[in-house]
């Protein structure tokens, strides 16, 4: 793959699979903004790492002001940015038997991390790249938005469901313009953010669902991501590509 001297931001780059991805594009030559919001020690470690290369970028995606500002952070560390991974989200449950306003509440933060923002930076990138002579954006979807989520995590479901089809609308509109746009489409995968799920439902539940014997991990979704920004799958763009052990298959 050619990402050596790359510029590429990932958002949510400091647990789980956005960390990967990042340490991944890292690996292969890429210089990459990390952003954070509360994982600012491992965000540092891996500018101490990669020392010019990593560059941490912090911002709360709950706030439109910094969500601005992130891209604008980006764009000043990296200057021309050629890829953008919009891979930050949340994973919060919100069962319908708890009280209206309260369920309401953890909706919209919901929606506003894991849509809103990514749509804001959509935005903006847009605008980036017709600046820049195109780009690429990989957004970090889910299978929930094909085959839908349990009962306490609706708005997750609603939200991944929203940035395939923007990623999508992307890939269609502007292709003309050198801007491709893909989707990864991860199952259950081990992360810090996976944790609760586990801890209260158990992994026997979750490896009975699927086809191969162990969890996806953020190392297997990592290399994919890096394929997408090396330009060596353009002509799929607007493409979902699945990564679930199995567990849907379309």
């Amino acid at each position: 793959m050619v990402l050596k001297d790359q510029k590429i931001l990932v958002t949510g780059a400091s647990k789980g699979i956005g960390k990967a991805i990042a340490i991944h594009l890292l690996e292969e030559g890429a210089m990459v903004a990390i952003h954070y919001n509360s994982g600012e020690k491992v965000a540092l470690a891996l500018a101490n790492k990669y020392p010019a290369k990593a560059f941490p970028v912090k911002a709360d995606l709950v706030k439109d002001a910094e969500v601005v500002q992130l891209m604008e952070k980006a764009v000043e560390v990296l200057g021309i940015i050629d890829s953008i991974v919009l891979n930050a989200g949340v994973f919060w449950p919100h069962p319908v038997t708890i009280n209206t306003n309260e369920w309401l509440s953890v909706w919209r933060k919901i929606m506003t991390i894991n849509l809103d923002a990514s749509g804001v930076i959509t935005k903006m990138a847009i605008e980036h790249f017709r600046n820049n002579k195109g780009g690429r954006l990989v957004y970090i979807g889910s299978r929930a938005a094909f085959r839908g989520e349990t009962q306490d995590y609706l708005a997750y479901a609603a939200s991944k469901g929203g940035l395939t089809s923007l990623a999508r609308s992307v890939a269609r509109s502007f292709g003309k313009e050198n801007i491709k746009a893909f989707v990864v489409a991860p199952g259950f995968t081990r992360t810090a953010m996976a944790d609760e799920f586990i801890q209260k439902h158990g992994e026997e539940l979750l490896l009975d669902e699927i086809a191969l014997t162990e969890l996806t991990t953020p190392e297997d979704i990592a290399p994919l991501v890096a394929l997408m920004c090396s330009g060596q799958m353009d002509h799929a763009t607007g493409a979902t590509i699945d990564i679930n052990a199995g567990s849907y298959i379309r």
